[in-house]
């Protein structure tokens, strides 16, 4: 399909909030060893879990390599799940996939960000990224959706948050990095957004998660829950190393409005852990120049924020922590009206994320 050379905003589309009606949600299989320890396997059960926990509230369609298509089907062989061929470097399609943006007339349009498996060659997770650069056209064409490029402008969807009103929630330490995009002021990315996005505000938390290696993704560290509310990771402990980061983002959101100029409600999300991979979960992973290593050394950066909203549910890690029934509580008191299922994220955060990173909402058409 034809790539539109306008912008979104400037034709009437914006991205609607996770909130909003989905038609589906789409995914990536994980295979990479360099990344996936055993091969993948652990990985793939945890994705599944995942997929099929997501098909009891919407349709979803899973992106596969064409030598991981038979055992993917048969392990994904469920109504409500569709599997199709997608070639590609890594599973985590809410940064390779496409962010899609809708209009007043129910039309549903895609944008296809520039990715450099976060920061190229100055800090990114691995070389070659070039069939991840394509996820997001090839499921815009297996859609048949029209879709905007954003060439030389690089972001990742795990980058951003917003809340369908004119409000994008981002931190500095991604998006003013200079692994990204270094020709680019603030107001430079700004105008991007929304350009791209149909957003009027941006809100920058100084950092997300600490260790978190995407450079601070917001959707691991916080998110809108509900127009004017947003969910915080938090943690009291002066010695967690998240303390400071967390008193940060506390003072940008209590000090800011939003795009409709309401101030912020915060709710606290509990950090789990301390979390650490094993010596033998790491000792699983195939040691290869140029991808990231893993060490049991690294503290995790696990978080409860990492969740994806679907019609009628929330899809929710779970650590076997001490916090885990705390998070579920508070999920289901912010979202009563969803069905909040835990789900097993250890496996997923091994491999650098969790349920929102490898998920990636489409919207349902929508008509005022």
């Amino acid at each position: 399909m034809t790539t539109l050379t306008s912008t979104p905003s400037a034709d009437g589309f914006h991205m609607p909030a996770e909130w909003a009606p989905h038609s589906q949600t789409w995914m990536v299989w994980p295979q990479r060893p360099d990344n996936w320890r055993l091969g993948g396997k652990p990985a793939q059960a945890a994705f599944t879990a995942v997929a099929k926990a997501i098909a009891e509230f919407e349709p979803v369609t899973i992106g596969v390599s064409a030598e991981q298509y038979e055992n993917a089907c048969a392990r994904l062989d469920q109504a409500n799940i569709r599997v199709v061929e997608i070639t590609s470097d890594d599973a985590w399609v809410r940064d390779t996939g496409p962010t899609f943006v809708i209009n007043d007339q129910g039309d549903v349009r895609g944008v296809d960000w520039t990715f450099n498996a976060w920061g190229g060659f100055d800090g990114g997770l691995y070389w070659p990224w070039l069939r991840d650069d394509q996820v997001a056209r090839k499921v815009l064409e297996i859609e048949r959706c029209p879709h905007y490029r954003t060439e030389g402008f690089v972001l990742e969807g795990g980058a951003i948050h917003v809340d369908g009103e004119g409000t994008l929630l981002t931190t500095e330490e991604c998006l003013l990095n200079q692994n990204r995009n270094p020709q680019l002021t603030r107001a430079d990315i700004e105008a991007q957004l929304r350009s791209h996005l149909g957003i009027d505000r941006v809100i920058w938390l100084p950092s997300g998660l600490f260790n978190d290696e995407t450079d601070g993704h917001v959707d691991n560290f916080c998110c809108f829950v509900r127009p004017g509310e947003v969910l915080l990771a938090w943690t009291d402990d002066v010695h967690n190393p998240n303390y400071e980061r967390c008193q940060a983002a506390m003072r940008v959101l209590e000090s800011v409005r939003d795009a409709q100029e309401r101030q912020l409600v915060v709710h606290k999300m509990p950090i789990p852990g301390p979390l650490y991979a094993t010596e033998e979960e790491c000792a699983g992973v195939d040691p290869v120049d140029g991808s990231q290593e893993r060490s049991p050394h690294v503290r995790l950066a696990g978080s409860y924020i990492n969740f994806l909203i679907v019609n009628g549910g929330i899809i929710a890690p779970k650590f076997d922590d001490p916090m885990d029934a705390e998070a579920e509580a508070i999920l289901q008191r912010l979202f009563p009206n969803h069905r909040v299922v835990m789900v097993p994220g250890r496996e997923i955060l091994l491999g650098g994320g969790n349920i929102h990173c490898i998920t990636q909402q489409q919207p349902a058409p929508q008509q005022r």
